[in-house]
């Protein structure tokens, strides 16, 4: 299975599943898998209603930390430069099968970006229009153990407590976003990985921290609830967030803080996608974004001009802490 299944996949899997219909299902990989498995399934029931066929048992089991997708009635399919946001009940597994021992070999730069995704599941949801209690508590361990655990998932891959509670993490989240949605961070990151095939979790950490100065709106007042829920998140993690400007400029050293460890790219420049290639793209990428599924329950309503400089922030990796100071003059 290619990274980001395409409909050419999925078209194949509907051939092959519609000549030997199953009683059960079993996706065993990372999200790539299990989405296609789930996009198969759903397609196959919506273009061949008359078959009156029972939707097979459906069991996933993921081999990354990252998409919760085993956990989640999402699935992202890729359609030319584009990644299609699928959304219904009907995509939920029903079995996930957690087992840390399957990620123990994943190699430290995937481990990497599928951990930064579990974190922007945790933080979108968290901040999400459709957050409620519930997703909230989730989120809020997600969080704290990303934190706690990540780094060390990272450094030695065969630590199975850390690795189980990254996978944990990854669950936790998927619950969390299911029902509280996301957010542009992963509306900007389609696009950037449809259009330049940066790999998603990598596009969450690239993008991640400019929208969290965004939605908390570092730039004026910084009193929104996002950032009072952004400061939460710094208090939990025994950060400084004695108000929310410090809150927050406590979270995005943090996020900072935690890709450098890991050795991520600062920047969209650090891909080596070309600048002319990206500058001509941007407005292709803009317009997906907007349109994407996760727009919808960002916190605050973006247009094309801050989704535009969003992505013109991310290229240069440049990050400022709330009243413009860059952060490592302001607090490193």
């Amino acid at each position: 299975m290619v990274a980001d299944p395409d409909i050419a996949t999925v078209v194949r899997g509907m051939k092959l599943m519609d000549n030997h219909y199953p009683d059960l299902v079993i996706a065993l990989g990372g999200g790539s898998v299990i989405d296609a498995a789930k996009a198969v399934i759903f397609s196959l029931a919506q273009t061949r209603p008359q078959a009156n066929r029972p939707r097979p048992c459906f069991v996933a089991i993921p081999t990354t930390s990252g998409t919760g997708s085993e956990v989640t009635a999402f699935s992202v399919v890729k359609a030319n430069a584009e990644k299609l946001v699928l959304v219904d009940a009907s995509l939920l597994p029903d079995i996930a099968i957690l087992d840390p021992a399957l990620v123990a070999s994943v190699p430290p730069a995937i481990t990497a970006d599928t951990g930064m995704d579990v974190l922007c599941h945790a933080l979108e949801a968290y901040v999400s229009r459709a957050a409620s209690d519930f997703s909230d508590a989730l989120a809020e361990k997600v969080v704290q153990q990303v934190f706690r655990y990540l780094p060390t998932c990272w450094r030695s891959g065969d630590n199975l407590l850390a690795r189980e509670k990254m996978h944990n993490a990854s669950c936790m989240a998927g619950m969390a976003f299911t029902n509280a949605s996301l957010g542009i961070t992963h509306s900007l990151a389609h696009a950037l990985g449809g259009v330049f095939r940066v790999p998603h979790g990598r596009a969450n950490a690239l993008l991640m921290a400019h929208v969290v100065a965004w939605n908390a709106d570092v730039d004026g007042q910084c009193d929104t609830l996002a950032a009072h829920k952004y400061a939460r998140l710094a208090h939990l993690l025994d950060l400084p967030a004695a108000s929310p400007r410090q809150g927050v400029a406590s979270l995005l050293v943090a996020i900072q803080a935690l890709k450098e460890e890991m050795n991520m790219p600062s920047g969209i420049s650090d891909t080596g996608i070309d600048a002319p290639e990206f500058d001509r793209r941007l407005p292709e990428m803009v317009g997906q974004a907007l349109r994407d599924s996760c727009t919808p329950t960002n916190p605050r309503a973006p247009d094309a001009n801050a989704l535009t400089e969003l992505y013109r922030q991310a290229w240069h990796g440049q990050q400022t802490s709330p009243g413009g100071a860059p952060l490592a003059r302001a607090y490193g």
